[in-house]
């Protein structure tokens, strides 16, 4: 076992300034990432400095009618919320669909958009994976790859984003904000998670040594009807096969609003452009909810073992606006 230190924050400064000091330092929140990879080997920190006290969590209301939703926060807290569970339901919908009630109370919102991906070869030492081990290559491409992504992706690297959290806050256009020694920031989601490219193991644009302290959710009048839907592979305790998040506004029979993203489909959270692009001030019927999903799966480059993910996400996609309408026109 390799020896590291703990040290437990205060302050957010001193959580600063104790990972800036030490060249092998990262944030503990819940752990219930971070430890895994840990025990496996994959992560090798010489210091774990504990943010899990400091005073981020709780969910606010942000002056221009949102939400924001503090970093330190549990997932079933957030999932909880009445505001929450109001305003943005494919949000507590995609939490309580994560892990089990005993991660979920763990689990902080910060670290569940930094968990990494749960590729079977980026936990095991003895395969190559970019991801890992930069240059070494990605066994995904020529091994087991039925779950892997089938949009993004590229020679060096075919994971998916774990995250169920994700898929909508990337459907509402969230904004993540992070302090740093210099002083505080924020990026928006859509520019959170980095491209594939040639370097997989750059998986995030925060700044060196920045901790995130609250996610922000804009007022989206359509979030109030959406929805998240995931398929897995065991009813429960799983990550997804597809996931997709979809918020709808129809009024007199055409779609307003649309925001859909996909999950278990790419290195990040897929924001559904192209289907949102097709749907918007549109007649919503059955052949429109499907073009849309044709149009966003157009350019879906499957591997060779996973080309069902594809179809399943056309169905999911059509599934849930479908449902969506229906309820919008009762």
């Amino acid at each position: 076992m390799r020896e590291f230190s703990y040290r437990r924050a205060a302050g957010v400064r001193e959580a600063l300034t104790l990972v800036a000091e030490h060249d092998d330092a990262r944030y503990l929140g819940g752990g219930t990432n971070l430890v895994d990879l840990m025990k496996h080997g994959v992560e090798t920190p010489g210091r774990l400095v504990d943010v899990r006290r400091l005073p981020l969590g709780g969910v606010r209301e942000t002056p221009d009618g949102g939400l924001a939703i503090g970093a330190t926060t549990t997932n079933s807290d957030a999932a909880a919320h009445p505001e929450v569970r109001r305003r943005y339901p494919a949000l507590s919908q995609a939490v309580l669909a994560g892990a089990s009630g005993q991660l979920r109370n763990m689990a902080t919102v910060g670290g569940n958009l930094l968990q990494r991906t749960r590729c079977g070869y980026f936990a095991d030492l003895s395969q190559p994976c970019n991801k890992r081990a930069p240059g070494s290559g990605c066994a995904a491409i020529t091994g087991a790859h039925h779950n892997h992504a089938v949009l993004g992706w590229t020679g060096h690297c075919a994971a998916t984003h774990p995250s169920d959290m994700a898929v909508p806050l990337a459907a509402f256009e969230a904004v993540v904000r992070y302090e740093t020694l210099d002083g505080p920031g924020e990026i928006p989601l859509a520019d959170f998670y980095l491209p594939v490219g040639d370097r997989p193991d750059l998986e995030t644009a925060l700044p060196p040594g920045a901790l995130i302290t609250e996610i922000v959710l804009p007022p989206v009048a359509a979030a109030r009807r959406s929805r998240y839907r995931k398929v897995r592979e065991r009813a429960s305790y799983a990550f997804a096969t597809v996931s997709v998040a979809v918020a709808l506004d129809v009024h007199d029979g055409f779609v307003r609003d649309a925001r859909i993203a996909l999950g278990g489909v790419a290195s990040r959270p897929w924001r559904a452009r192209a289907a949102e692009e097709v749907l918007r001030d549109a007649p919503a019927t059955p052949d429109r909810f499907r073009g849309a999903a044709e149009a966003e799966l157009a350019v879906a480059d499957p591997l060779p073992g996973n080309a069902y993910k594809v179809t399943l996400a056309r169905n999911l996609i059509e599934a849930v606006l479908t449902e969506l309408a229906e309820k919008d026109g009762r």
